[in-house]
């Protein structure tokens, strides 16, 4: 018996020794590929002039409301205006087309033998909330300049973007730089309400002229500071897919009554657990494709501990999942997520409802579609008193190419401008006007190279939305890079 033991206990520390030497060689051979011999670039740039145009931008109020008669027609038109004369030089060289308030201009490359590229952005941007007008620190469409920050409603989405594209195409003008590869740019006026009448158009257009892109970029993700989980480094995020959305009510039905004589059970409570079980059990998810390429990427630059979790998936996996699942960002990546939004029931305080209606939003992740997520809530949910309707969506985009000469042209022109930082491929979890725009691409990417840190989130769509002069003269020397990088051969 002595010896049985004693050749189970030497087993089990051999085995444990074995296991904890995979760790560390796994971990220690988890590291970042070597830096690849990419010079950053030094290009010289008027920062004050960049945040004065991108200030004047800021001051149209170019909202985009979901009823069309909020809309001020003359602070698009004259957004136009004014691009047209702060840019004279694009106006020279590149054509440009308006398709309803949307711009389209065309740079001619130098070999027509090449798919062009399209890069875009939109001007339109979204209300400031009814009553948060005070919580601003500078008003909302002032544009002030105030200790090297830019304030303003679309600082970050994306009226910095359009100016920086704008910039770096004058730059490159004005350096008598020419395109191999046409070059097409887009600023599109509705994107905040889905761009059906702006890049929804321009694609239409691009069709009817037999015009396939090889790549386009749009908005979407940031070179991330701080914000990602255990990484202290910079991390470009460049998302090769967005997530769909699908928008179902939880329908629950009784036969209603006097609030005096209330049942058991009635249509509310009904709902409430109906909805309690859809919070307890999300749609699965977990690593996998694109997020699996992700975390390989990202967590190479992790500290020790992290990168040993990483490395080790076949060991660690359901602590990888639990952890990444607790955070709201990091969940959004691994899974189609649920948010019940909104509320009806009974039309008086003392009558009980007959029917009792909770809608609730799912954005959709590319590994899922519409009706498989109709199906999934059906048969979580569905009951003699509970249905579901579907009030309709749209299914996640295809997932482009993390290998493509496009996906690389961006890697390199972010190392280019940022230096030895992490990059990987991400995904989009909010929409962008590249479900229209992928249509007529072989790759859709959604990327602006602007730096974002945690404390710059509540801005978009939110208050206070700023970028610093400095970040947007980094992001326009990143757009720069990327035309040039990526209209070549």
């Amino acid at each position: 018996m002595n010896k049985l033991i004693r050749n189970t206990a030497v087993t089990l520390i051999t085995a444990t020794v074995a296991i904890a030497a995979i760790i560390v060689i796994k971990t220690l051979n988890h590291t970042p590929p070597p830096f690849s011999d990419i010079a950053e670039v030094n290009i010289q740039l008027d920062e004050a002039k960049l945040a004065a145009n991108l200030a004047a931008a800021i001051r149209f109020k170019t909202v985009s409301y979901q009823a069309s008669e909020g809309k001020q027609n003359k602070e698009f038109s004259d957004f136009i205006a004014w691009v047209m004369a702060t840019y004279p030089q694009v106006h020279e060289v590149l054509p440009l087309e308006l398709v309803n308030q949307s711009m389209l201009y065309k740079w001619q490359g130098s070999d027509d033998d090449l798919k062009p590229i399209l890069i875009t952005g939109h001007y339109d941007v979204v209300p400031v909330i009814p009553g948060s007008e005070a919580k601003w620190q500078q008003p909302p469409f002032s544009g002030n300049i105030v200790d090297g920050v830019i304030w303003g409603r679309g600082a970050l989405d994306d009226k910095s973007g359009v100016v920086g594209i704008l910039q770096a195409v004058t730059y490159l003008l004005e350096q008598g730089f020419q395109p191999q590869r046409t070059v097409y740019l887009s600023f599109g006026h509705d994107e905040e309400i889905g761009g059906r009448n702006g890049a929804g158009a321009i694609t239409a257009l691009l069709k009817e002229q037999g015009i396939q892109l090889a790549w386009s970029l749009d908005e979407g993700s940031f070179v991330f500071d701080g914000i990602f989980p255990g990484l202290d480094a910079l991390m470009a995020s460049i998302n090769v897919a967005e997530k769909g959305s699908i928008t179902l009510d939880i329908v629950a039905t009784a036969p209603g009554g006097h609030s005096s004589m209330p049942p058991q059970n009635n249509a509310v409570s009904d709902l409430a657990k109906a909805i309690t079980k859809l919070q307890n059990n999300p749609v699965p998810g977990g690593l996998g494709g694109l997020s699996t390429e992700m975390f390989d990427n990202v967590s190479r630059y992790m500290p020790f501990t992290m990168r040993g979790l990483f490395a080790n998936q076949w060991l660690f996996g359901p602590v990888i999942d639990g952890q990444l699942s607790a955070s709201a960002t990091t969940n959004a990546m691994l899974r189609t997520t649920t948010a019940p939004t909104m509320l009806s029931g009974s039309v008086k305080t003392n009558v009980l409802p007959i029917e009792a209606i909770a809608t609730v939003n799912f954005r959709i992740h590319p590994r899922d579609n519409m009706q498989s997520i109709e199906d999934y809530v059906t048969q979580l949910v569905a009951s003699d008193t509970i249905s579901v309707r579907a009030r309709g969506g749209i299914n996640a985009s295809a997932v482009s190419d993390w290998n493509a000469k496009g996906y690389e042209d961006i890697a390199r022109s972010m190392r280019e401008v940022y230096g030895d930082i992490a990059v990987a491929p991400g995904l989009m979890i909010a929409g962008s006007d590249s479900k229209h725009y992928g249509q007529v691409a072989d790759n859709a990417y959604r990327f602006n190279p602007f730096v974002l840190a945690s404390e710059d989130l509540t801005g978009f769509h939110g208050t206070n939305e700023k970028i610093t002069v400095a970040n947007f003269a980094q992001g326009v020397r990143g757009y720069i890079q990327i035309i040039r990088n990526g209209s070549e051969q």
